[in-house]
């Protein structure tokens, strides 16, 4: 607890009169210290018996690099206080609004601000501190908060448009695999079906136009691709943002996918929520080297050195900056368009998302 520039002056002030009623009197006294002593004992007495406001932090949805996502914070309280609360925002994030807000708790409150997301990474907003003044703002005191909230940053995910079509093409041939799978029979088209299943002369024949699509023998280990990502330097942004292009393409073309990075494995999936998944491991993989026989097994191997990032699909080694056709690594725009993207495929298949 502390006295606010305000309180000083009301200080200095009361001083000032305790002199001057030297020579005019106590009346004069009476007139202009009383009434300041008052407020400023009372300041003292409210802000000392203020209870400690209870916080409760929110989730913040993770996200890609440079999006926004909103932090709240639930602030309650016994009684009405006039508060100043402000919050930190840590490495690798901005605040694309002012953490800071002067505000009037009562009860239960909500403050809220916008974070932008700078860099891959477990990322965190906080600690908080509020500091709760009395109603004339004579005296002042600071709660501290140590809890933190985390945010999790997703590697950057690259369109594959503009790059080589012999490279994109050997890279889509490790998801057509299932192609040459034993076929089982014929079903009907159910929602979150991969477009690509679908049996179109059959479906042309019948009467209602239903759709049906083709069943595989052992159709769950069919279209199954790894993925081993590993990082000989430092870069392993790079790294991430290789390994998370390449498993978001072959979740498209209808693959499951499974990675293997240092540190941590996801088996093979598909849908919306394994995609999330794969983003989540590859948010917070690090520098490191898998072992030969890791490397050796999976169907695509990507590798950061010294001399860049390699794609490696049947032996066949692709510039990762190839691939993308982008020599400057350029990424602008391209994970607001794969978010878009996602969503319009949400409404289309009903939440598949990447599978359809």
């Amino acid at each position: 607890m502390r006295l606010t520039l305000r309180g000083w002056t009301v200080v200095v002030v009361v001083c000032g009169a305790v002199v001057l009623s030297w020579q005019s009197g106590p009346r004069a006294l009476n007139a202009i210290v009383v009434p300041l002593v008052v407020m400023l004992l009372a300041g003292l007495v409210t802000i000392g018996r203020a209870d400690r406001p209870r916080v409760t932090r929110r989730p913040v949805e993770e996200g890609f690099i440079r999006e926004e996502r909103p932090v709240e914070v639930a602030i309650e309280t016994d009684g009405a206080t006039a508060a100043t609360v402000r919050d930190t925002v840590g490495d690798g994030l901005s605040a694309a609004t002012e953490p800071l807000a002067e505000t009037t708790l009562e009860g239960e409150e909500t403050v809220s601000y916008d974070v932008r997301l700078e860099a891959r990474g477990e990322r965190r907003v906080g600690p908080l501190s509020i500091t709760v003044s009395d109603v004339v703002g004579l005296v002042e005191r600071r709660f501290a908060y140590e809890a933190t909230t985390p945010v999790l940053v997703y590697p950057r995910v690259r369109q594959l448009a503009g790059g080589s079509a012999a490279d994109i093409q050997a890279l889509a041939g490790v998801a057509d695999r299932r192609d040459h799978e034993e076929f089982d029979h014929l079903r009907e088209y159910r929602r979150g079906d991969p477009l690509r299943d679908v049996h179109w002369k059959s479906a042309a024949k019948r009467p209602d136009d239903d759709l049906v699509v083709t069943e595989y023998a052992d159709d769950e280990e069919g279209g199954a691709v790894t993925i081993a990502a590993d990082c000989l330097t430092d870069r392993d942004d790079e790294m991430a943002s290789a390994a998370a292009t390449v498993a978001t393409y072959l979740l498209e073309q209808g693959a499951t996918v499974g990675i293997t990075v240092p540190g941590g494995t996801r088996p093979p999936g598909s849908g919306r929520d394994h995609h999330r998944d794969l983003l989540q491991l590859l948010a917070v993989a690090g520098p490191g080297e898998l072992g030969e026989r890791t490397r050796g097994d999976a169907d695509v191997l990507v590798r950061t050195d010294d001399d860049g990032t390699t794609v490696v699909v049947d032996r066949h080694e692709i510039p990762f900056d190839r691939l993308c056709g982008r020599e400057s690594g350029d990424e602008r725009g391209d994970d607001r368009k794969r978010t878009e993207r996602d969503g319009q495929s949400d409404r289309e298949t009903g939440g598949q998302g990447v599978t359809a």
